[in-house]
């Protein structure tokens, strides 16, 4: 069993030399360009793993997206999460399919990304830093504060940094829509793990990108080179590497607001919390879309 460790350790420990992405998030640092001294090996991992008859789903709608984005529309790419190589499969996938539009396109995403990712491991930061991202302080990791066995006062102050750090997001990100950048979240804010449904849940602040984007695409992820080692699930270089063919499917495009709009018509006036619903709607369609590619794969 090949672990990302144990079979590309060496790359990781060139990838950290060049390394140069802050080790602890604050609200000066949360857009991070690409690092392309250390995205020399990720191709290098891609490559090795993402096997031949990979590719995109429903091209066409990859290509409209494009196409209404230089046309000056806010665009949004939200997508399935198996593991920490679906960003970079599908930044690969796009680069690989063979046409300058597609490259573009690829040249355009910023991720949103877990302050983890930076501040959990030097190997992991690196790896990360090879992409264009916006990091964020997750919910998530907020909750998990709330549950420590620290003071009253840490807690406030970890609530107080989370704020900074997420409005200065919310800034970066208002300045990539300027710039016609693309910003490519996942909504399950985690990656899946079998046997565990709720780590498929799209998390409800999600609700607030269907008010900022005018257009998304889903974006369902079939095939995974990289998956989570059930002995250590939280070492992320610990994943077990399996070489696979990726297929990742585009939905049509959808109208942010609009979206969001009919599904809120159709909840009732006591519904308890529309914006769960909203994202319980998008993460519904992606499910689909990840069954009916699947049956098309022949999987």
């Amino acid at each position: 069993m090949d672990t990302l460790k144990s079979k590309y350790g060496k790359y990781f420990a060139e990838m950290t030399k060049h390394s140069h992405a802050a080790a602890k998030i604050d609200e000066t640092c949360v857009f991070q360009e690409a690092n392309w001294e250390t995205r020399k090996y990720m191709d290098i991992l891609l490559k090795d793993n993402v096997l031949p008859g990979s590719g995109l789903g429903n091209v066409e709608h990859f290509k409209a997206f494009y196409d209404a984005i230089k046309e000056g529309k806010r665009g949004l790419f939200m997508l399935e999460h198996y593991s920490n190589m679906d960003l970079p499969a599908f930044i690969y996938l796009l680069e690989q399919q063979g046409e300058e539009w597609a490259k573009d396109l690829a040249g355009r995403i910023v991720a949103i990304a877990g302050m983890k990712l930076n501040e959990a491991d030097p190997g992991v930061r690196a790896f990360t830093e090879s992409f264009t991202r916006v990091v964020v302080y997750p919910s998530r990791s907020l909750n998990a504060v709330e549950n420590k066995d620290i003071s009253d006062e840490e807690k406030l102050e970890e609530e107080k940094r989370a704020k900074k750090i997420n409005f200065a997001a919310m800034r970066a990100m208002d300045g990539c829509k300027r710039r016609g950048q693309v910003i490519a979240v996942f909504p399950s804010g985690t990656r899946y793990r079998p046997g565990k449904p709720e780590t498929k849940k799209g998390l409800r602040e999600m609700d607030s990108y269907l008010r900022l984007f005018d257009i998304m695409i889903l974006v369902s992820i079939n095939g995974n080179c990289l998956r989570i080692n059930p002995e250590s699930p939280d070492d992320m270089l610990s994943d077990i590497v399996v070489p696979d063919t990726i297929t990742m499917t585009a939905s049509q495009i959808i109208e942010c607001k609009k979206f969001r709009n009919e599904v809120l018509a159709t909840l009732p006036e006591d519904c308890p919390d529309p914006k769960v619903e909203t994202v319980a709607a998008v993460m519904k369609i992606m499910e689909g879309l990840h069954y009916q590619a699947e049956l098309k794969l022949g999987k």
